[in-house]
Parts: C-alpha cells; sequence; structure tokens
C-alpha cells in the first residue's frame, strides 16, 4: 500500500489531482475489522472537471511511471486502484475532511468512518449495509454523527429504513 499512498501524493503535487482520499473497503479496513477486497477505490477531485476524459490526465501520469490499466484500475504494485471522482457533495466533503495518516512514513489520506458510512448509505446495496454495520459495531462510526450527515445530504428516508432493518428501531 506504500506504493499507492506514493503515487498518491505524486499525483496531487504535479497538479493531476487536487486532493484524494482512500473511501470503499480499504478505508473500513483502517476502522474495522478486515473485509475482503480485490482493488483500492479513491476518491478524487480534479482540476478540470469538464473534459469528457476527466480520469485521462492520472492514466497519462501513471503510464510515464510504467503503470498499466487493468480494465478500470491502474496496477500499483500488488493493488489495482480505481480512481473515482468526487460524485457528490457528500464525496467532496468526505475528502476534504478525510484524515490524514502516515503509512510507512509515506502520508495517506483515507475518508473519516462516519462519511464512509453515509457514503454507503447512499449507495444502498447490501454491502454497503454490511459497512456501516460493521463501522457502528466497531464503534468506528458515530450514529449520531451519521444521522446528522444523513439529514445534511438528503439521506433521512435512506436512514431511516436502514435503521428499521438492520438495527431493530
Amino acid at each position: 500500500m506504500k506504493e499507492v499512498a506514493v503515487l498518491l501524493n505524486g499525483l496531487r503535487e504535479a497538479g493531476v489531482i487536487r486532493n484524494y482520499a482512500l473511501f470503499g473497503a480499504m478505508a473500513e479496513v483502517r476502522y474495522a475489522e478486515s473485509v475482503s477486497t480485490f482493488d483500492v477505490d479513491v476518491l478524487v477531485d480534479l482540476p478540470d472537471t469538464k473534459r469528457l476524459d476527466a480520469l485521462q490526465p492520472i492514466y497519462d501520469y501513471c503510464s510515464r511511471l510504467g503503470l498499466k490499466p487493468e480494465g478500470e484500475a491502474i496496477r500499483v504494485g500488488d493493488w489495482p486502484v480505481q480512481f473515482i471522482q468526487a460524485f457528490s457533495d457528500l464525496t467532496r466533503e468526505a475528502m476534504e475532511t478525510a484524515d490524514e495518516f502516515s503509512y510507512e512514513g509515506a502520508p495517506f489520506r483515507v475518508v473519516r468512518p462516519d462519511h464512509l458510512a453515509a457514503i454507503a448509505l447512499s449507495v444502498g446495496r447490501l454491502k454497503d449495509f454490511n459497512r456501516i454495520i460493521a463501522l457502528l459495531d466497531a464503534g468506528a462510526a458515530d450514529r449520531e454523527a451519521l444521522e446528522r450527515l444523513a439529514a445534511r445530504h438528503g439521506l433521512t428516508e435512506k436512514w431511516a429504513a436502514f435503521r428499521r432493518r438492520f438495527l431493530d428501531e
């Protein structure tokens, strides 16, 4: 994962991206028990979002480093890394408020657990609901903070349905 952290920081320093934050299953691993995943999902803030091929500068930068695409991802060491442009106010907020950790000496930005749970709630697949439960059970995500995020980002009904279905409320 250090190679991924180095790449992401390099992309930011080169101005290819403005910001980034790890999210998805690999971010969940930072806060809760391990989960099975095959790739690394990274939210990115791009300087030119009007391009039809907005992610192309990332692929070009990676190509110059000898990193090759694999489907929708770029292979970085052992990991396929999928770059996902921040797609909502929630994901932009999650990226901006991400925690920064050191991974073997390299800074690494990771979406905070409450935002990770709120993003999972917004997507709404079974594996996303499992992520919310895991984050709540681990004590990483706070129910009140999640409720506030849900209200602020138009997810109140989804949060109420989740609570009824999974939290017996």
